[in-house]
């Protein structure tokens, strides 16, 4: 070992004794002892330490804009006009249902919702099969990665893909006409049809990784056991898979639903006149000059009440009486 060799070592464990020196002086410190006492003395006080910056995160970037919209819709004005104190009112909640014009994207966009829920359900659950039951594990993630590529980029730029897909001169247009079935270009753009085929394309992998992950933790051996005794292909699924990926499917639907009743750039981009959501309504009262943000706050609020209370009956039905109607 050289000089240089030697000197590096001694400096290495001078070191790190250093380092124990220290860490023992601050462990046998009377007020670290009291401090962290304090802190971590019973579970309750460790899960609050811990805890506190996540509940922080959750309420102030979350709830907290939630709750601050929801006060804004019993506003008059907003915001505030130097000099004007805002008054408390109801008639921002009152003009949606006095006018019929608002009731009818609203409840537009929760039937198109629901629709595009099933349909992504229906759509997606055969995928997420052959992934877990049909696929080598080895080859699943692969798979599994292959799907998630193009939600690599944000949803304007999917959303200009199926518009680029669908259009006159789009790849599904072109298709049919060679294969003869068209001599004109059929006009998807701007209808249900388009608006539909968006939001599935954005919203299904929010469908597929729930349901994935319920069917991959269901057992084979209880399908084996039920094809010993007799069971076919279609009530080894009646009464064993599809019940017990029940989960997936009400956290897939969830998700889903949710989404897609909130989405705004793509029924602008995608939809026509005839396919205004209620989202769209609620972004002119914002984008409008005036005292409409309360307005717009409003209708926020109805939304979202509407969307949570649907969603609340839904997964109560899954999780209480789901289990018999599958059985």
């Amino acid at each position: 070992m050289t000089h240089v060799d030697a000197d590096k070592a001694k400096f290495g464990t001078a070191r790190s004794a250093g380092k124990r020196s220290l860490w023992g002086a601050l462990m046998t410190n009377g007020l670290y002892g009291t401090v962290t006492e304090t802190l971590f003395k019973t579970p309750r006080r460790q899960f609050v330490l811990l805890a506190s910056f996540p509940l922080f995160w959750v309420f102030f970037a979350h709830l907290g804009p939630i709750l601050q919209m929801f006060w804004i819709s019993f506003l008059d004005s907003y915001p505030p006009s130097v000099g004007q104190e805002p008054q408390f009112t109801l008639d921002n909640w009152a003009i949606f249902f006095r006018e019929r014009i608002f009731i009818i994207p609203f409840f537009r966009t929760l039937a198109f919702a629901t629709v595009l829920t099933l349909s992504t359900l229906l759509i997606t659950y055969p995928v997420a099969y052959f992934l877990a039951k049909h696929v080598s594990r080895r080859n699943q993630l692969l798979l599994l990665l292959l799907l998630l590529i193009p939600f690599w980029v944000g949803e304007i730029v999917r959303t200009y893909a199926i518009m680029i897909l669908l259009g006159n001169n789009g790849a599904v247009n072109l298709i049919l006409k060679w294969l003869g079935l068209i001599e004109r270009p059929v006009p998807f753009m701007y209808t249900s049809f388009s608006l539909g085929m968006g939001i599935i394309y954005l919203t299904a992998l929010y469908m597929l990784l729930p349901l994935y992950s319920a069917l991959e933790k269901i057992p084979r051996n209880y399908l084996e056991a039920a094809a010993d005794l007799g069971a076919g292909a279609w009530t080894r699924f009646w009464r064993i898979t599809l019940p017990l990926s029940r989960e997936g499917i009400a956290s897939g639907c969830t998700l889903v639903f949710l989404i897609s009743t909130g989405y705004y750039a793509t029924p602008v981009l995608l939809g026509g006149p005839n396919t205004t959501v209620f989202a769209e309504t609620i972004a002119g009262f914002f984008h409008v000059a005036g005292d409409e943000w309360p307005t717009g706050a409003a209708f926020s609020s109805i939304m979202l009440i509407a969307t949570l209370a649907i969603t609340g009956l839904f997964l109560k039905l899954m999780g209480r009486d789901g289990k018999g109607m599958m059985q």
